[in-house]
């Protein structure tokens, strides 16, 4: 059964793929990698696919920590303080919502708890984390994930044109990122589009509120009575390590010398970071398939979209009434 558009020789394929990674990092932004990814994994499908999960989370973890190297570290302190009982009150009211929506839906158990978790929490690397404590089957996984990555896919074009019609400021905007937009990619993607300052606003507590992983499993693994081994986001401690070190390591010591004047080791590594989204957001694009689209069907999509109104909903009006 044929399920993509065009029937390329693979050597072709590959030569096409690399060009868009190239295109990726010189010309392009996130949202626009993001559907050159699609458009290649419809049109001619994606070359090294057994690799792409593997390079996608890979990417994407280094980036983050990159990133992290053009913020000072008293500023993510002070963001994080400030939204942490506002990620606790989320994360709370969405995994209630879920569960409610998935019973009245009479979705799977396991997909309405992966959904809900990923939505509450960090997308992928919720679902990554909760799928072997709740004993999840592939195609649970699948369906999940499928949800989240349509949700996250159309948040990152909608998120920074509705931020501009409603006015937000950086920190309101950067804010409701973290909060509305379930997997970490998207949330930096959409929040580098609107400013710097609320790219830097978003991934501070999106990685706060990603730590929630850590908790949320262990609590489900305790009433799940399972013992198995737990997947933990790592990468958020070396991103809080960059944070401190680009803080306190005098710039003089890692000058280097650039035909870029005044650039220095840590404006190098933040501006990898950035290209490394924009690959990753392409990764991910170039990712899906036509199976997967099928494999989610309507329930698990109107949990989602259910979920995502509420929540997206709510702390917009927080947000706007307190910050």
């Amino acid at each position: 059964m044929k399920t993509t558009l065009f029937n390329i020789p693979e050597t072709y394929r590959q030569l096409i793929f690399l060009i868009c990674v190239i295109a990726c990092v010189i010309f392009l932004d996130p949202p626009a990698a993001l559907l050159t990814g699609l458009v290649i994994a419809f049109a001619m499908g994606h070359p090294f696919l057994k690799i792409n999960k593997k390079a996608t989370t890979l990417l994407l973890q280094v980036s983050v920590v990159c990133l992290g190297f053009n913020m000072n570290f008293e500023h993510a302190m002070k963001a994080g303080k400030e939204g942490f009982l506002f990620t606790v009150g989320t994360i709370g009211v969405t995994l209630l919502a879920g569960y409610v929506i998935g019973k009245a839906l009479k979705i799977n158990k396991n997909i309405s708890t992966l959904i809900s978790n990923g939505t509450a929490i960090c997308g992928g690397s919720a679902i990554a984390a909760v799928a072997p404590v709740i004993k999840a089957n592939d195609e649970e996984i699948s369906v999940s994930l499928g949800t989240i990555f349509i949700l996250n896919s159309i948040a990152l074009f909608i998120f920074p044109v509705l931020g501009h019609y409603l006015n937000l400021n950086d920190q309101q905007f950067g804010t409701w990122c973290a909060i509305a937009i379930h997997d970490t990619s998207s949330v930096v993607g959409a929040a580098s589009k609107f400013s710097d300052k609320a790219l830097q606003i978003a991934t501070t507590i999106k990685l706060e509120r990603a730590l929630w992983i850590i908790p949320i499993t262990l609590a489900t693994a305790y009433f799940q009575h399972n013992t198995g081994k737990i997947k933990l986001p790592y990468f958020i401690f070396y991103f809080i390590i960059a944070i401190i070190i680009s803080t306190y390591l005098p710039n003089y010591i890692i000058a280097l010398n650039s035909p870029i004047e005044g650039h220095t080791l840590f404006q190098w590594a933040y501006l990898f970071g950035r290209k490394g989204l924009v690959v990753t957001l392409f990764l991910i694009g170039s990712g899906l398939s036509m199976n997967t689209l099928k494999q989610v069907g309507w329930r698990p999509i109107l949990q989602g979209v259910l979920l995502w109104l509420i929540i997206g909903g709510a702390s917009l009006f927080v947000i706007k009434g307190v910050l």
